[in-house]
């Protein structure tokens, strides 16, 4: 039985970087948004960690992105000061990361560039996904959506109604993430890159567009603790950390509707999600949904079965693979993804 359901707020920019909000600010901002944690992640800066804690019911936890300038960022959790980057080869900085007690999770690894900021909008892939990497940032939200805007009509429809825009985490990212989950656990997430665009004069934001309330309320990723929160900042930050590592956490479109509570992995005490083991004889797979929607499970990267109208699919595995599944429903006349649940992998 799952000790606690969190939902969080991943990859996040502060005035410590290139964000326009205080880390008070953010804070606020979560709390609005009925979020449980917010992960404030500047580039290559960790001042954030003295404002870190819990605010008004929010878990404030402060990692930082590390950001060469040709890509591979890494969100870094659990370090101390930023980790050194220049002229190092990655396996290097994952090293240092790791050997300091943190975990590295690739930010916007599909990353392939676009348009809209020229030069400034050029890729920022990660380099070898191979390496030691944590996790994945599976769906960016900024990245991944204003890298698929291909018209300034499409760009000013998503400022003024991102939910009219988005629908899916773009097919090739999962793709990707399904080739990689052949050959190892990798745990996936939800991250923002959120920033607040605008502009900040004497104290205070005067000019903003993509506030920090309307994205936070749009993608978030909910982790499963094993035990509710302690109240203590630090251990509570750390087994957040821990479960996004565990693939214990599902990602959810929040704005169509609360996620909260949605489960997927095998019955009668098989493995949960994200969690691995050998297979030996069929496993029953069981998906529960807080409200009716269409859930798709997949096999591999391919629809093995699904239930329209439904709050809860189960499917008899009788062989390996990687096993995953998603949750739709339909807003504005188009079926779109609401949740998407780390795989339970059957070797």
């Amino acid at each position: 039985m799952d000790g606690a359901e969190l939902t969080c707020i991943v990859h996040v920019h502060s005035v410590y970087s290139d964000g326009t909000g205080t880390v008070a600010e953010i804070a606020a901002a979560a709390a609005r948004t009925g979020a449980d944690v917010v992960v404030v992640t500047d580039h290559d800066d960790t001042r954030a960690a003295a404002e870190a804690g819990w605010r008004d019911g929010v878990l404030v936890a402060a990692g930082h992105e590390i950001s060469p300038g040709h890509g591979s960022h890494t969100l870094a959790l659990g370090v101390p000061r930023p980790v050194r980057h220049r002229g190092r080869p990655l396996a290097a900085v994952l090293d240092e990361v790791h050997a300091a007690g943190g975990l590295a999770f690739a930010a916007h690894p599909f990353s392939r560039g676009g348009w809209l900021l020229g030069r400034a909008g050029r890729a920022a892939p990660f380099g070898d996904l191979r390496l030691g990497v944590d996790g994945i940032e599976l769906w960016s939200l900024v990245t991944d959506t204003l890298e698929h805007l291909h018209s300034p009509w499409r760009l000013l429809r998503f400022a003024r109604d991102p939910d009219a825009v988005l629908a899916d985490p773009p097919a090739a990212n999962l793709a990707a993430w399904d080739a990689i989950g052949a050959r190892r656990r990798m745990p996936a997430f939800a991250g923002l890159d959120a920033h607040q665009y605008g502009i900040r004069r004497g104290g205070r934001v005067v000019v903003r567009t993509m506030p920090y309330e309307r994205t936070f309320a749009l993608l978030r990723t909910h982790v499963l603790l094993d035990a509710p929160p302690t109240g203590d900042a630090a251990a509570d930050t750390a087994a957040v950390g821990a479960a996004m590592a565990a693939g214990r956490a599902f990602l959810a479109r929040d704005s169509l509707a609360d996620a909260t509570g949605f489960r997927f992995g095998a019955a009668g005490g098989g493995p949960r999600m994200g969690g691995e083991a050998r297979f030996e004889a069929p496993v029953e797979l069981v998906a529960r949904a807080p409200a009716d929607c269409e859930l798709r499970l997949w096999r591999d990267g391919r629809l093995v079965a699904g239930e329209a109208g439904a709050r809860e699919l189960r499917h008899v595995a009788r062989g390996p693979g990687v096993w995953r599944v998603s949750a739709h429903l339909r807003h504005r006349g188009r079926l779109r993804t609401w949740v998407l649940a780390n795989p339970v992998y059957l070797r």
